[in-house]
């Protein structure tokens, strides 16, 4: 048999050498939430860092996509990689773990998510529609919106990932077998999370049985996936790993990696590369800890009114009053046979929009907002929420504002669908509400 590393090459995954903050850092104000979330609230964000203050922290190596479109954004960056340097060479780590880190993390909403944290090759990944490699995204990416991300990442010391990538095994044997094994072992870190946002715990997974129990299951599901897709065409790889959440970062960082590897293509080292690889959480659609969420649309610009119209208009819909915002969401949560449901919140009122179809939400909506938003791109935006509640806060907070909700997403026939299909369009949804997403908490050494 093969070296398990030459196998695990061929499944697009490596093990990486970890770096975990030493005991003597309090994990609580170290750990923060991914930095697409609360894109709408300063308060959140000024309320994080002054709650932190000066102690050691995450919050200080990552870039809040609230602050995007302020005029300091390079003196932030700047910022970001001293305290990232800094961070090293304090010692704040302890000896890296070339290992996989299995975790459990509780939520307000579920007890208990499971995970894996190891690297996948960027060479094995392409973010392009019509694309069929081994890891692929679930979502439409935007090129658009990866520029400020690549300054992010571009010369950056460290990584810590908030990219969540789903496998499919309805067996449990992978990130549910390897748990098991962990647990005989006491974990290596265990807190609780700012913002009540629950708790996590990580074990070290770093033996050579792990690593073989790892490739082997690996290969059952590349097995299964052949099985699952039969082959699309000639050039597609079997569909192994689906990104869930994190989309646009994973496709930031093959940007920097194919840039870097350009820029150094006759360096007979550069496919050795950190950067050729991204740290990643890998987690099986079939946990119960994992809720595909709608990703909700917030319009600035507009009217109550011009939006009925736009989709009466443009998607024959039908439109329906209604006086209460838990009666809304509770209809939409209901559904509605062969019909696409969709609730606009605005200080003009609540409607109950319905076209006919069965496809995914975004599907007919995500190209018509594009669409009105760039016919006036001057006056007219758009911003992606999480939860129900804080769409309806923001779009009531006030005038010329309306909050699109979107029904629930299911989640079974989401290899099949992107399998077949490619991605669906960008922001269609999004695994649990916006406070369960992924919190940076291992780091990786990328250019050193």
């Amino acid at each position: 048999m093969k070296p398990v590393d030459e196998r695990l090459a061929a499944l697009g995954t490596k093990i990486p050498d970890i770096l975990l903050p030493n005991k003597n850092i309090d994990l609580k104000n170290w750990a923060v939430i991914a930095c697409d979330q609360f894109t709408q609230d300063r308060e959140f964000w000024e309320g994080l860092a002054a709650e932190i203050g000066s102690r050691a922290s995450m919050l200080s190596m990552i870039f809040p996509e609230v602050y995007l479109e302020d005029p300091d954004k390079a003196d932030r960056i700047t910022r970001i990689r001293n305290s990232m340097k800094k961070a090293i060479e304090s010692d704040y780590f302890d000896e890296p773990i070339h290992g996989l880190i299995y975790i459990e993390r509780a939520t307000p909403y579920h007890s208990c998510r499971r995970g894996l944290v190891f690297t996948l090759d960027l060479e094995r990944y392409d973010w392009h529609p019509e694309a069929r490699p081994l890891i692929r995204a679930t979502e439409g990416t935007v090129q658009e919106r990866l520029p400020p991300r690549i300054e992010i990442r571009r010369n950056a010391p460290l990584e810590s990932p908030h990219i969540i990538v789903l496998i499919d095994d309805p067996e449990r044997r992978l990130v549910e077998g390897l748990g098991e094994r962990a647990k005989t072992r006491p974990p290596r870190y265990s807190t609780s999370l700012m913002a009540q946002a629950g708790s996590i715990s990580g074990w070290v997974l770093d033996s050579q049985d792990d690593f073989e129990y790892l490739a082997d299951n690996l290969e059952r599901l590349v097995r299964q996936a052949i099985n699952r897709d039969g082959r699309v065409s000639p050039s597609a790889e079997p569909f192994l790993y689906a990104v869930g959440d994190g989309n646009h970062s994973l496709a930031t960082a093959k940007a920097v990696w194919e840039e870097y590897k350009a820029a150094h293509q006759y360096d007979p080292a550069i496919m050795e590369h950190p950067a050729r690889y991204a740290l990643v959480e890998v987690e099986n659609i079939y946990d119960e800890g994992i809720d595909f969420e709608p990703i909700h649309r917030l319009l600035f610009g507009t009217s109550l009114n011009e939006i009925e119209l736009l989709l009466r208009e443009k998607l024959s819909a039908k439109v329906e009053e209604i006086n209460d915002t838990e009666i809304l969401s509770a209809r939409l949560k209901a559904g509605s046979a062969n019909t696409i449901q969709y609730g606009l919140v605005s200080q003009d009122g609540l409607r109950l929009v319905s076209i006919p179809g069965t496809a995914i939400a975004t599907a007919p909506l995500q190209p018509l907002l594009d669409r009105f938003i760039s016919e006036k791109p001057n006056t007219r935006s758009i911003d992606y929420i999480h939860g129900d509640q804080d769409t309806v806060e923001l779009a009531l907070a006030e005038q010329n504002r309306v909050g699109i909700l979107l029904p629930p997403v299911g989640k079974g026939d989401l290899f099949l669908t992107v399998g077949k299909s490619g991605p669906l369009p960008r922001k269609s949804f999004s695994m649990g509400e916006g406070i369960e997403k992924r919190f940076y908490l291992e780091c990786r050494r990328l250019f050193v």
